[in-house]
């Protein structure tokens, strides 16, 4: 990383090529789209595309009117500020679109990049309204029906002596039900109690905790409370919060769900088949399939007691093990269409007959199994959206940035968790004549050593190995030598050492991205609201960068 004392109040761009496990799809996404304009709606760099995506969006018939009504009466339930409802009540307008992004509804909002997906879709909205002339607003759906509590229950937070720690709800057993048919029960006072203890005191510790005990009450739905809360960070910014599990929306995607029942198997084959094209052409494939499955149902059937997958067989289903005829789902599909969810492979499709999306932002990793999407979306007739890479980045603060600076740290180095790093910095502070020394004395002695390697035959050819053993020993006592003057040099340099330490365990905790490990909520509780704020400020619109942003 290189920075100038001037850019350290604000950013520094590292190329996302660079990062450690970035993947080949999510790389030419940015900088070579043609190798996969195959699998997508359009390039979203180009403003030809967006034009493209907003007439292919804006001419596809939806219920727009009663998806307003939809959100306004979750609006209602919530409590949203006032610029939210402002937003959703223009997606009334036939001639709105809609920036779409989401996740599952982890606990305290999960990790940093829950912020940042948000704050592309605002800007991406921004942007499109500017440049097109066309009202579009930012939606964040949260996945309420997903049923996998572990992955929800959990936020990872700074202590104050910059050691990851975990607060977590207790597990579940039993039925698999959806998040949002989770009632949060008691046992968060003392969630909230020990994150308070956890979190670092600050300014701000008081009313952070505050405002999360008043969205996260015991009896609300595990979703409902993590819309309260995201309405509670970014609803002033006119973000719309849309929660999936509501049963008013179902009756909009009726025909959707009787037809992926009419025909089982074939969303799976659609998927598997982008999956092959993909892998054939040196990508990866996000979500595995067998070509030939005929077995798989893009649903699944809600019930009292959880949610449960959609089997065909013997021309008919069979749902927890019990069979049930064919007509009889898809008639109840279309009178009954709250009765059932979408898989993860036709989500985004019931999400783009709800909305009228122009674009989705979506993580990295997410972009490969939406590549595997484009032959479903026209299996049903629904525009395909472009799909934008969210904003990735590492909050840092003042210290951090200056150690980065300083010492010309290339950022992704931090994440191994050894001290190879470290040795090479410290090695960069030994005194030049003592590092001198030691490679002249290494080199006399290679020089002078082979001299008597080589004469030592004409006495006894047996004594040129053990003249070579010699001089392996040597090279060894010198090596041994060296690495006492490393550490000598770290006990010379403990302010270094630690300035180091500390601006790993910031930017890679446990040697995983900052971005998808740590809560947000650790860093409002360290800056307020002007995290938001200064993200906002510094966050750009575009592709193939990673962020270091000092705060």
């Amino acid at each position: 990383m290189q920075a100038n004392p001037s850019e350290l109040s604000t950013r520094v761009g590292v190329d996302v090529r660079r990062l450690p496990g970035i993947k080949r799809l999510a790389v030419d996404y940015a900088y070579a789209f043609d190798e996969l304009a195959p699998f997508f709606a359009g390039d979203p760099s180009d403003r030809a595309a967006w034009a493209d995506a907003i007439a292919r969006t804006q001419s596809h018939q939806r219920r727009c009117r009663e998806v307003s009504s939809v959100l306004r009466a979750q609006q209602q339930r919530r409590g949203a500020p006032p610029a939210a409802i402002a937003a959703a009540e223009r997606l009334s307008d036939p001639r709105a679109v809609a920036i779409l992004t989401g996740q599952q509804a982890g606990l305290f909002g999960g990790p940093l990049f829950t912020i940042l997906k948000a704050l592309t879709a605002l800007k991406l909205a921004e942007q499109v309204t500017r440049e097109h002339g066309t009202p579009a607003v930012a939606v964040f759906w949260i996945e309420g029906e997903d049923h996998d509590w572990d992955e929800v229950r959990s936020c990872t937070v700074f202590d104050s002596e910059m050691a990851p720690r975990t607060v977590s709800l207790p597990p579940r057993t039993g039925d698999p039900l959806p998040v949002a048919a989770v009632p949060i029960d008691p046992s968060i006072a003392d969630v909230l109690s020990e994150l308070e203890q956890i979190l670092p005191p600050t300014e701000f510790r008081a009313s952070l905790i505050a405002d999360l005990r008043e969205a996260y009450a015991p009896g609300i739905g595990m979703a409902d409370a993590f819309g309260r809360w995201l309405e509670r960070v970014l609803g002033e910014r006119g973000l719309v919060v849309y929660d999936a599990s509501d049963p008013a929306a179902k009756p909009f995607v009726a025909d959707l769900f009787s037809r992926e029942l009419s025909s089982p198997g074939q969303t799976a084959k659609l998927a598997a088949q982008a999956g092959a094209d993909l892998i054939a052409r040196g990508f990866h494939a996000q979500v595995q399939a067998p070509q030939d499955s005929v077995d798989g149902v893009a649903l699944f059937r809600l019930d009292p007691h959880g949610r449960r997958p959609i089997q065909a067989r013997n021309g008919g289903f069979v749902v927890n093990d019990q069979p049930v005829a064919q007509s009889a789902l898809v008639k109840e599909a279309v009178e009954r269409p709250t009765a059932f969810s979408p898989s993860v492979l036709l989500r985004p499709i019931v999400q783009d007959t709800i909305f009228p999306t122009v674009c989705y932002v979506a993580g990295p990793n997410e972009l490969a199994y939406l590549g595997q999407l484009r032959g479903i979306y026209s299996r049903f007739g629904v525009p395909m959206p472009l799909m934008y890479s969210r904003a990735t980045a590492t909050v840092v603060d003042s210290a951090a940035a200056r150690f980065l600076s300083k010492y010309n740290v290339a950022f992704e180095s931090l994440q191994p968790q050894d001290d190879s790093m470290l040795n090479e910095l410290l090695r960069t502070q030994i005194p030049a004549e003592v590092d001198e020394a030691l490679a002249s004395a290494t080199r006399g002695i290679e020089e002078q050593m082979a001299h008597v390697i080589d004469v030592m035959p004409t006495l006894d050819p047996t004594l040129e190995g053990a003249a070579r053993t010699t001089l392996t020993r040597m090279q060894k006592d010198l090596e041994t030598l060296q690495g006492k003057t490393i550490q000598a040099a770290k006990r010379r340099n403990e302010t270094l050492r630690r300035q180091f330490v500390r601006t790993r365990a910031l930017t890679f905790p446990n040697g995983h991205a900052q971005e998808r490990t740590i809560s947000f909520v650790s860093f409002m509780n360290l800056y307020g609201p002007s995290l938001v704020e200064r993200l906002w400020q510094e966050l750009p619109v575009g592709l193939g960068q990673h962020w270091i942003v000092t705060i």
